[in-house]
């Protein structure tokens, strides 16, 4: 296949255009006083950064705090699915050795835990779903193949929606089936295209594998990734357990409000996941893990002494301040919208990255990640000169480096986020088309005076 050629047109910033953008910027930018004039939530939060209810759901809860005489206490965090704690959840399947993402998934969808006559029901299901019409792989995933998977991603999923038979009919027997196999497909459109990206852009053998049947989700993702298909139980679980974790976050995160939003105009089931999947895309939702990889690495091409907690200081200081790796002042994996002192899916996943670092003979990369932790949050709270005491890792910060020890490509950590949130989208997509009932629609103040219209000739 020959290499695309870029359009100028789709990529030249010509003068004129330049002219125009600053046209843009000049009449774009609002006072930030009048969010505050006027109380305006802005990113749908308040002054204390308390997300501002705009829904009820039965799908998933994030807790953070307790009242306690009206004053919000923060609390060591919590994340439900379906009224089940997230640590109870994980505690049984590792204990039992299986694998959990599938039986979240059902939990997630239908409401209730499955019995084991429902899990082997449910896992025969997606097994069946689990193959893409004939010569997709070669019509669609292969065409314009891109380094960014979350655009091959929504662009196969949009390209799915004519060979549906029944693409529009938004019953609940017709978004459930088109869900499932999308949850089913997913790892497949995502792994071909980096395949296909590989091999195109970058000269790597052309590697498709067909999926086993028997196989879970997890071992799917590795046996299609791998040139070899070779992988260990355990790199299967810590992977499960990534995809157990990344699941469901509640209706409030951007991607999920995202397809509330969308699924309330009453659009197929792919346009509302493509929808998720543009929202999911970058840096300030599901590509945080990418930050925070990239920035390990600037430090560590940057700082001498790893060992040394006053030379890490110094420099996470200085990319505090916006002076060094990408200049945005962000020291990524640390803090979160919601949780204060704990993000509980961080926990549970930091106990298993210590046991792979050491199997993969990473414990001093391991060792390198605590120190960060241990010192970032206080170096956050004098940066913003604040009392606060409620900073603490996000499961971001250990998920790029669990991706990392399996071997699994930068550009699929996105993507693998995807492939764990399309179950918490396909909930919340059915639960918004029993009970939402009105289209999404908030309210933005116009604060421009009003002018009268001048003929062309006199402007």
């Amino acid at each position: 296949m020959a290499v695309q050629k870029k359009d100028p047109h789709f990529t030249d910033i010509t003068p004129e255009i330049q002219a125009l953008a600053d046209i843009c910027k000049a009449n774009d930018i609002i006072d930030p006083m009048l969010f505050f004039k006027y109380n305006v939530k802005r990113g749908l939060r308040d002054v204390n950064g308390k997300g501002v209810l705009t829904g009820l759901t039965e799908i998933a809860e994030v807790k953070s705090y307790t009242i306690d005489d009206d004053e919000i206490v923060p609390c060591e965090g919590k994340l439900y699915y379906r009224g089940y704690e997230i640590r109870d959840l994980v505690n049984a399947f590792t204990k039992e050795r299986r694998f959990g993402f599938e039986e979240t998934t059902y939990l997630l969808i239908f409401g209730k835990l499955p019995t084991e006559k429902d899990l082997k029901g449910f896992n025969s299901l997606l097994a069946h779903y689990r193959s893409l019409p004939t010569n997709f792989v070669r019509d669609v995933v292969m065409k314009a193949p891109t380094r960014e998977m979350m655009n091959t991603l929504s662009r196969s999923i949009l390209t799915l929606y004519p060979y549906d038979n029944n693409p529009d009919d938004v019953c609940v027997d017709n978004v459930l089936r088109q869900c499932l196999q999308l949850i089913a497909v997913t790892p497949l459109l995502a792994v071909y295209g980096y395949h296909t990206y590989r091999h195109y852009k970058e000269g790597g053998s052309l590697v498709i594998h067909q999926p086993d049947p028997s196989m879970s989700t997890a071992e799917t993702i590795l046996h299609l990734l791998r040139d070899d298909s070779k992988f260990t139980k355990f790199e299967a679980s810590v992977l499960d357990l990534c995809l157990v974790l990344h699941a469901d976050h509640g209706g409030g995160n951007n991607s999920t409000f995202t397809n509330r939003v969308v699924t309330s105009t009453l659009t197929d089931t792919y346009s509302a996941i493509s929808a998720s999947l543009a929202s999911l895309r970058r840096p300030r939702h599901g590509g945080a893990n990418l930050k925070v990889v990239g920035m390990m690495d600037d430090i560590k091409a940057h700082v001498n002494n790893l060992e040394d907690d006053e030379e890490l200081t110094k420099y996470l200081k200085k990319i505090l301040r916006g002076k060094a790796y990408d200049k945005q002042g962000l020291i990524y994996g640390m803090g979160h919208a919601v949780y204060t002192i704990s993000d509980p899916r961080a926990v549970l996943l930091k106990k298993f990255v210590e046991r792979l670092a050491e199997e993969k003979g990473a414990a001093e990369e391991f060792k390198f990640y605590q120190r960060i932790e241990r010192l970032a949050p206080q170096i956050i709270m004098e940066g913003h000169d604040s009392a606060r005491s409620d900073i603490a890792v996000n499961v971001d910060f250990y998920s790029g480096l669990v991706y990392r020890l399996l071997g699994l490509p930068e550009e699929l950590f996105t993507p693998l986020f995807a492939i764990a949130r399309m179950s918490g989208w396909a909930a919340h997509r059915l639960e918004e088309l029993a009970t939402g009932g009105k289209i999404i629609r908030p309210a933005y103040k116009n604060i421009v005076k009003h002018a009268k219209y001048v003929p062309i000739k006199k402007r």
